[in-house]
């Protein structure tokens, strides 16, 4: 794994995480936006957010480049600068699919470039993971320098804070991480239509991907009113359990990059969300914190090994085409995430904290069998190789001559 990259990931993960934690208090709180506002904006955002970095992903396959990733962190940065000052609620609009939207390409950007930098190896493999170790590492480290920025200056100083972490990480890609060299053909070849894979080869574990992070953010937000409200523990005890599963998230991302190359990454991706209706049984069961935490771990583990080795299914699967493949699976998380709004929202009034949780566990079991009946007929079968292209016939009298049999023969 290039070091270099690796404190790109982490300065990116340590402002989306000092944002991320406390954006909807700084919408809602700071800027005076209603919760319908917030919704919308959220989903505005992540809309957008999912066409730029589709169209940066397809980019990055043509010409890679460590300019996708930096100026995605630049307009990002320029964005968060920016929120302190605006007011009008179109403008929030208009950041949110334009600067704000391009951030959401600087994660596939940062893995595509690791992949494509080290090939097609067990290093690349295994630098997933590690890569991934790192933005967990990022996200239990964020929050707090977060709470410390607002403690200190308040409220608008943490996206600008964070802006300055993205206009310190964009500045780094551009100096420190190698430049990525010239296109694999086929990854451009990939593009016309005699060479274009089957649509089907990844729908379903599309689906099955934004159906597991659906039950994912959901079950965050859901979390810690069904531990304060349905299990009368203390605020405390929720900064607890969120603790200990981003630290055995890092721990499971660094042992997941030792696990041999051999070892089918879709029943790692399998485990990983069999796993994760497990974490939900023991949450709904619990009576204390001891059953809460053990749901925790299992959490942890779960979150790590399918944020890793899907990634790096999908890398697998659709290879040589690295940007569009990990821009795939990024937006499969962040089409989770708005539709976690939805489902979380609307399930709390309805079926109340536990029922969520029962939810949440439910579209799990569905994220899975998506993901496995997708993967079936799939697994292990090689990249798909352009098309040959017929050899020029030669030129002049020799070329006539040669045409000439061929018309004979």
């Amino acid at each position: 794994m290039s070091i270099s990259l690796a404190v790109a990931v982490l300065l990116l993960g340590v402002a989306d995480s000092m944002v991320g934690s406390y954006f909807v208090l700084f919408v809602t709180d700071y800027a005076g936006l209603t919760p319908l506002e917030t919704g919308v904006f959220v989903s505005v955002h992540g809309a957008a957010g999912i066409m730029i970095a589709w169209l940066a992903g397809r980019g990055f396959d043509r010409r890679p480049s460590r300019l996708y990733a930096a100026v995605s962190m630049l307009c990002g940065g320029v964005a968060l600068w920016l929120m302190p000052l605006i007011r009008s609620y179109p403008l929030f609009l208009l950041l949110a699919v334009t600067l704000l939207g391009a951030l959401a390409a600087a994660f596939p950007q940062l893995f595509a470039l690791g992949r494509h930098l080290l090939g097609d190896g067990s290093a690349a493999g295994r630098s997933v993971a590690l890569l991934r170790s790192v933005w967990s590492l990022a996200w239990a480290a964020g929050p707090l320098i977060g709470a410390a920025v607002r403690a200190v200056a308040g409220f608008p100083a943490i996206p600008r804070s964070a802006a300055v972490v993205l206009a310190v990480a964009a500045v780094w890609v551009l100096i420190a991480v190698p430049r990525p060299g010239p296109p694999h053909p086929s990854a451009v070849a990939d593009d016309r239509p005699d060479t274009r894979r089957p649509r089907g080869t990844t729908v379903l574990p599309t689906v099955g991907v934004t159906l597991f992070f659906t039950a994912m953010f959901a079950a965050s937000v859901v979390m810690p009113l069904f531990v304060t409200g349905e299990l009368a523990q203390d605020d405390a005890a929720v900064g607890v359990l969120f603790s200990v599963c981003a630290a055995v998230e890092v721990i499971a991302a660094l042992l997941l990059a030792a696990v041999p190359a051999h070892i089918s990454q879709r029943l790692v991706i399998l485990t990983g969300m069999g796993g994760f209706v497990f974490f939900f049984a023991l949450t709904v069961l619990a009576d204390d914190m001891i059953l809460l935490a053990a749901g925790q771990v299992v959490r942890g583990i779960a979150i790590a090994v399918v944020g890793a080795a899907g990634i790096r299914w999908f890398q697998d699967t659709m290879a040589p085409a690295t940007g569009r493949a990990t821009t795939l699976f990024a937006n499969a998380s962040t089409a989770g995430m708005v539709l976690a709004g939805i489902v979380g929202g609307g399930a709390v009034s309805l079926l109340g904290y536990t029922g969520t949780l029962l939810l949440c566990g439910a579209v799990t079991v569905v994220a899975t069998i998506a993901f496995a009946l997708g993967t079936t007929t799939h697994a292990g079968r090689p990249p798909l190789a352009p098309a040959r292209r017929p050899l020029p016939r030669p030129r002049g009298p020799a070329g006539s001559e040669a045409r000439s049999r061929a018309d004979r023969g």
